[in-house]
């Protein structure tokens, strides 16, 4: 393994010396999310077996402002934790808060103990209190950590991790930058949280007009008199846009963009990483081709791509080789088009890439309304080989009723998609505003709003495990799991109830192999995490499917994974969108010794 002094070495003086000037300007970020960095194995880093972490208020600078922060060690966002797989590490997070908190270690196999969610795997970090995580460092690749208390993740309570590996890493680069993205608001998350309850679409600036109708843009009259019948707002992509939002790379904004230098003709690897409370992000460096080599921290066969969407606490490794001695733009749109985290990629500081037009926002669609078996003709809609049985009737093409949908019938589909004999797994409750009544796999295609780029976009399907999976057992049951929301009152759960009303974990057995299906019943995508494990998506790749952590399941989109309940204990299940978790869309997932009987 290449050591940091021979990294920085390599670099060379004449680089070191133009990107102190800039470290100086930017004193305030954490070493590696300096403007001018030269990679993260050249910057100081918090490492060993015995880490101090500090967790108190304070202020950082976006574009030129001034605003109030949550951070570590005086830096928001947080030090790059690095590690190294084998190691056993001991994190001791003092509280100098007025309030609890706590420190969650995103995709990290650890004791649930060491898991950092209060309420469910420990009492939480109490005002001037130190707590210390010890656990054995059991992985390696890209991962992050965050504040699992209140909201306080969105005030900058985030940084990365880095684990190296304990053998040879056939994606080590000579040089490697951490792109952390992230969103940022002047106004405090609580009030962004009163304004949603008060009414969902608060932020969404970007509404059909009678001006677009004229011009003969976006919907035509009979599908928005459709659409407003149902109460449904088709631009209603993103909760939070940037109307209030500034998007960030590495802690910058737009106008004071981040800048990674490289040398031309040089390998990069990038270590993408979505920080967002709530936004999902395209990311493209336009001009540049990046080859995925890794997802959630775990290795892939590489996949050359032009672009990918990031959904919230998603990680990727993607490998770049800017040929030529000019600068690149490293584009993060959000999902909804209303705004973009901007980063250069460099030989020299000081140089820049102009950037990009946002592109035309997209509009929902009746797939995302939960009506894809209608599409089925289409390549996009074409079920994993491996797909269940029970998964394939809900894309054959019928209602549950077994009714065929012939065209696009605005009443019956107001009626059936509130229908809850389409799912009796949810409860009626006023946290469920719709039902989806056709939902279909959705994990070979691109993302909403990707489908018609003219170039190469990720998609699950595309994913490939580069070794065999540890677990490869056929389920022992199936459990499903519907994804349910009221974007009028705000209310967001899993099959209807919401974590303050649920009365029982999702139980599992000690090892037992569980096939999980999750159903997004609602119009916007849902980034779900379960701690403490591993699960493998079923997409037609058997024996090597894609382990992940985190996914995003998307709108009226069905999302089937393999799970093996090999972590004993009590664990977060959730959607990772802040403001959703908070408003209830959580549960616990209790793993039990064998020998206990699971629910």
């Amino acid at each position: 393994m290449t050591s940091d002094h021979d990294t920085a070495a390599r670099f060379g003086r004449r680089d070191l010396l133009r990107a102190g000037g800039v470290l100086v300007a930017s004193a305030c970020a954490p070493a590696w999310a300096q403007s001018g960095s030269v990679g993260i194995a050249a910057s100081p880093e918090v490492a060993g077996d015995d880490i101090h972490l500090r967790i108190a208020h304070q202020m950082m600078t976006i574009d030129g402002r001034q605003s109030h922060a949550i951070g570590i060690n005086g830096r928001a966002p947080a030090p790059l934790i690095r590690l190294r797989e084998g190691q056993t590490v001991r994190l001791h997070v003092e509280n100098a808060l007025d309030e609890e908190s706590s420190i969650h270690w995103h995709g990290l196999l650890v004791p649930f103990q060491m898991d950092g969610v209060p309420g469910v795997s420990f009492p939480g970090i109490a005002p001037g209190a130190t707590f210390t995580y010890e656990f054995a460092v059991k992985q390696a690749g890209t991962y992050w950590y965050h504040s699992h208390s209140g909201l306080q993740e969105q005030m900058g309570l985030y940084g990365p991790i880095v684990i190296d590996p304990a053998t040879p890493d056939p994606a080590a680069s000579p040089r490697e930058h951490v792109i952390l993205l992230s969103d940022h608001s002047q106004l405090h998350p609580h009030a962004i949280f009163r304004k949603l309850k008060q009414q969902g679409g608060y932020f969404n600036y970007q509404k059909q007009t009678l001006a677009g109708l004229l011009a003969g843009r976006d919907q035509p009259a009979g599908e928005r008199r459709a659409w407003g019948k149902m109460r449904m707002d088709p631009a209603d992509i993103a909760d939070v846009t940037a109307a209030t939002y500034t998007y960030l790379v590495n802690g910058h904004g737009p106008r004071d963009p981040w800048t990674g230098l490289f040398a031309p003709g040089e390998r990069v690897r990038l270590r993408l990483i979505n920080a967002s409370a709530m936004t999902t992000f395209n990311v493209r460096l336009p001009g540049l081709a990046m080859t995925v080599v890794a997802a959630d921290g775990l290795a892939v066969r590489p996949v050359p791509v032009d672009e990918l969407q990031i959904a919230v606490a998603e990680t990727y490794d993607v490998i770049i080789t800017p040929g030529d001695d000019r600068a690149y733009a490293l584009v993060a749109e959000s999902v909804d088009r209303s705004g973009m985290a901007l980063a250069t990629l460099a030989p020299r500081v000081g140089m820049r890439a102009a950037a990009p037009s946002l592109r035309p926002r997209p509009l929902a669609t009746m797939k995302d309304m939960g009506m894809g078996a209608m599409a089925m003709g289409g390549a996009d809609a074409t079920p994993p080989h491996d797909m269940s049985a029970h998964d394939m009737g809900a894309m054959s093409g019928h209602d549950m009723a077994g009714q065929r949908m012939d065209g696009p019938d605005m009443t019956a589909m107001n009626h059936s998609m509130r229908d809850f004999a389409n799912a009796p797994e949810v409860k009626r409750t006023p946290s469920v505003q719709t039902i989806a009544p056709m939902p279909v796999d959705r994990t070979g295609e691109p993302g909403q709003g990707l489908a018609d780029v003219d170039h190469r976009v990720l998609t699950y399907r595309d994913l490939v495990a580069a070794t065999r999976n540890p677990d490869v057992r056929a389920p022992d049951r199936a459990l499903r799991i519907h994804l349910t929301g009221n974007m009028e009152r705000y209310m967001w759960a899993f099959d209807g109830e919401k974590l303050n009303e649920v009365v029982a974990p999702f139980a599992f057995l000690e090892n037992e192999r569980v096939r999980v299906t999750l159903v997004n019943d609602t119009m916007m995508g849902h980034p779900i995490h379960l701690h403490g494990h591993y699960f493998e998506l079923v997409t037609g790749h058997g024996d090597y499917a894609p382990r992940k952590h985190t996914v995003q399941v998307q709108p009226g989109g069905i999302v089937t994974f393999d799970l093996t309940a090999d972590a004993v204990g009590d664990w977060a299940f959730h959607c990772h969108m802040l403001y959703h978790m908070h408003a209830g869309m959580m549960q616990v997932v209790t793993v039990r010794p064998r020998g206990e009987t699971a629910a």
